[in-house]
């Protein structure tokens, strides 16, 4: 190599690493990375008061969507329990987390009762019931299997259920899917990326 072509090459050379510190760094999230994906797109489902609401209603906001029911023994009360952990962890920048909880079990889940068992962990959070025919299309969307597990009478079963969370950033785009049992703080981690 003759001594100008080694001169050009090394000076490119921090013009170049000055380019890539530009460069936006990839984010990396706790939860399952998503982004772009073709399904889990948006709903438009009826709240406690009857309002159809989609993610659209909550552009500005990270979004975190949940399937589930009011009378779940346990991962329905601890992902609500967790989200409300995230919100109070977020501070100032609680108000800008919304969590939307749609019902699989419409039966019993009547809007009442889906508002009551909102208030119990934050009168922020939006529950979302339909009847069983858009539930199914709306679940079969998002790739969420529910079925109902009879009990000992007609009003005491359970619903076997996915439990896993879609996020949506600010601009109402699919981004993450967090599983169900991962805990408060690597979610509040995701949100504040998200956030940022």
């Amino acid at each position: 190599m003759d001594r100008r072509r080694f001169t050009l090459l090394t000076a490119s050379l921090p013009a170049a690493g000055l380019l890539a510190a530009c460069a936006p760094q990839k984010q990396v999230f706790n939860a399952v990375d998503i982004t772009g994906a073709n399904y889990a797109q948006d709903f438009s489902l009826p709240d406690t008061s009857g309002q159809q609401r989609s993610i659209k209603d909550f552009k500005g906001k990270v979004t975190v969507v949940f399937f589930g029911y009011t009378q779940c023994p346990d991962a329905c009360p601890t992902t609500m329990a967790e989200l409300s952990e995230v919100k109070r962890q977020l501070g100032a920048d609680g108000n800008r987390l919304q969590v939307v909880f749609v019902s699989v079990d419409p039966a019993r889940d009547t809007p009442p009762v889906l508002k009551a068992y909102m208030e119990n962990f934050d009168p922020s959070f939006v529950g979302l019931t339909t009847t069983p025919e858009t539930l199914a299309k709306v679940a079969a969307d998002y790739k969420v299997y529910y079925k109902k597990v009879d009990g000992k009478t007609d009003t005491s079963y359970t619903m076997d259920h996915s439990a896993g969370s879609y996020i949506y950033d600010p601009q109402g785009r699919i981004r993450l899917y967090t599983r169900y049992g991962t805990g408060p703080q690597p979610l509040l981690a995701d949100i504040k990326q998200l956030l940022a």
